[in-house]
């Protein structure tokens, strides 16, 4: 029997990823979304458009459905906007969440899969980084995820309702056969603002070349979409069949610079990128990188295409596709 799994947010970039693999696997999916960020045309399979902040409209538009589990990507994730907006993160972070908690409560769905961050690390006092590292969040949107975290431990301890955290870290690329890419409106991240700079042949905007680090440039972990989609089945298998919670960080397990990110993406499209260099934005640290051990022996998770050349080129091959 096809295992029926609820995915929040699985109309946005990484769900509607995961989404397409879940199906490709044979699971029964339905993706509920709001569409604020996500796209109705992402999803080839029953969509529920609806807001998790609302309770009682959640449970009646889910009302005929039953599920075996969940995997929750629905959240806002901008760091920068938390922090001058935090009610809006509180409120459909934790909200949202617990609406779901307790929809999973009354359907007795016995499991879920929770889209986190490493932004609950902080500023991290050791690299690289793993799940017993302390939890410090210097962002809203980073304490919002640990504050769900800990309401998922209650409603483990509560309910039996298990989870695994799944605790990411740059996620980027694009779907390998061209289908599904990045497109948030704001863009924050790296590597489609520089391939958008390229394509709309203009500069690109370089925060901070101060840091201590070999070329002055923030250094990160990125981690290919196909395989953070990949992750969340294997963490729903392993869930389902130990009924055990539990956290994983999800990286490669070394950095790479912005500066490194510009030079992939110029010998990937062939073109240079203007740059201008501008001060550091507030709450970015130097370098930060997964110790992705743990999944890997306990998931059986490992990256497979998460190499910068890959990453690059599938987004810059969406990008180009979709420049309008």
């Amino acid at each position: 029997m096809n295992k029926k799994i609820l995915v929040t947010g699985g109309a946005g970039y990484i769900g509607s990823i995961t989404v397409k693999q879940l199906l490709e696997k044979g699971f029964d999916v339905v993706v509920f979304d709001n569409l604020v960020n996500g796209h109705n045309t992402n999803v080839s399979c029953p969509l529920v458009v609806g807001d998790l902040t609302d309770k009682e409209s959640l449970f009646k538009s889910l009302e005929g459905y039953e599920f075996d589990g969940v995997i929750h990507f629905a959240a806002y994730t901008l760091p920068g906007e938390s922090m001058q907006n935090p009610y809006k993160y509180f409120h459909a972070n934790l909200q949202g969440g617990l609406n779901l908690l307790e929809l999973m409560k009354k359907k007795n769905i016995p499991s879920i899969i929770f889209s986190s961050t490493c932004a609950l690390y902080g500023y991290p006092k050791h690299l690289p980084v793993s799940e017993d590292e302390e939890k410090k969040p210097e962002s809203v949107y980073g304490e919002s995820k640990l504050l769900f975290e800990r309401i998922l431990d209650w409603y483990d301890t509560l309910y039996d309702i298990h989870h695994i955290n799944l605790r990411y870290f740059n996620a980027a690329g694009a779907a390998l056969d061209g289908s599904l890419g990045e497109r948030h409106n704001p863009e924050t991240h790296i590597i489609p603002l520089a391939i958008k700079a390229i394509l709309e042949n203009r500069p690109f905007d370089l925060f901070g070349a101060d840091y201590p680090t070999p070329d002055g440039t923030c250094i990160r972990d990125y981690i290919h979409v196909e395989d953070l989609g990949r992750a969340h089945i294997l963490a729903l298998q392993k869930l389902q069949q130990t009924k055990k919670s539990n956290s994983y960080n999800l990286g490669t397990g070394k950095g790479f610079s912005n500066r490194e990110i510009l030079s992939m993406i110029e010998k990937v499209s062939g073109k240079k990128i203007t740059i201008e260099e501008k001060p550091r934005r507030t709450g970015d640290p130097a370098i930060i990188y997964a110790d992705n051990a743990k999944a890997k022996k306990e998931l059986g998770w490992i990256p497979q295409h998460s190499d910068l050349e890959t990453i690059v080129k599938t987004a810059y091959d969406w990008h180009s596709k979709h420049a309008k």
